[in-house]
């Protein structure tokens, strides 16, 4: 049976600057701009429907055109939307992205504070799996709605997995991933959030510190590959050659190629080659999500 995903996590429309030259701060530089559905939560389900996996998006969306396309163009390839309206714009971030092909942020979450735990409850069950995106943890309106929500997925027997989201925050937070992480069946982090949760920057290191409290762990080293672990043992991959546009949700591309695996028990190897595989296919073009500009 394919067991669905049910993402929780931020919905936003992402305004992105791609920059082939030095940046004249205070003056102009030519960029290339697009507007796209972005944020964890949408990013991850896209590209989970595009590439034929059962999954449903739960957030919330203001009462603005943003809300209204992105509710469109997810629903148009396939993913289950259930997005609250709440009174707030829809969340928006800036992102620009140097001609190192790196990506710097500037996010407002707007309507994500306005998630329900009704809205989650109403579609994880048994059989399902809740992935939930740091932010939700870390966002103090949000953060009872994402701890109940992961209460009720143990309560009913459903898989777990988490995204730390982001480095920086996760510092002030430490005290709380400590709590959760022992409640959770899979992590998937890149090196800067391992190293932001453990304290220790090899990433061999952080590896084996969350493994003691966690059956699997990915660590994400970008161009260098990843490294993962569960009960069978630990796996070391290089990372896919291909040419670099924007690495801009890499990490959530990722998520979407190594869920489907690891949810039916395929080798932990198989699983990151799949993730690898489709952060590869984010990374050569530009924006987060596979939808067009």
């Amino acid at each position: 049976m394919t067991r669905r995903c049910v993402i929780v996590g931020d919905v936003m429309m992402d305004i992105s600057a791609v920059i082939d030259a030095d940046i004249a701060y205070a003056s102009d530089t030519p960029a290339q701009v697009a507007f796209l559905p972005g944020g964890v939560g949408a990013n991850t389900t896209a590209w989970m429907a595009v590439n034929g996996h059962p999954v449903t998006l739960v957030g919330a969306v203001g009462p603005d055109v943003f809300g209204r396309a992105i509710r469109e163009r997810l629903a148009g390839i396939g993913v289950d939307v259930h997005l609250s309206e709440a009174s707030q714009p829809t969340g928006a971030c800036v992102i620009i992205v140097d001609r190192r092909r790196e990506r710097t942020m500037f996010p407002d979450s707007g309507a994500n504070s306005a998630v329900t735990l009704a809205e989650i409850v109403r579609h994880v069950g048994p059989s399902d799996h809740l992935h939930l995106s740091g932010y939700t943890l870390m966002n103090d309106r949000t953060r009872p709605v994402a701890l109940a929500a992961l209460d009720h997925a143990r309560e009913v027997g459903a898989t777990t997995s988490l995204d730390p989201a982001s480095a920086a925050p996760i510092l002030t937070h430490r005290d709380l991933f400590e709590t959760v992480l022992p409640n959770i069946d899979l992590l998937l982090a890149n090196e800067l959030e391992a190293e932001a949760l453990t304290g220790l920057e090899d990433p061999q290191a952080a590896l084996g510190r969350l493994a003691d409290a966690l059956p699997c762990v990915v660590v994400k080293l970008g161009a260098r590959g990843a490294i993962a672990h569960d009960a069978r043992g630990v796996v070391e991959q290089e990372a896919q050659a291909v040419e670099i546009l924007d690495t801009t949700g890499a990490g959530d591309a990722f998520t979407a190629g190594f869920l489907p695996a690891w949810l039916r028990d395929a080798p932990l190897s198989e699983a990151v080659t799949l993730g690898q595989q489709v952060a590869a296919r984010a990374v050569a073009r530009v924006g987060a999500s596979p939808l067009d500009p």
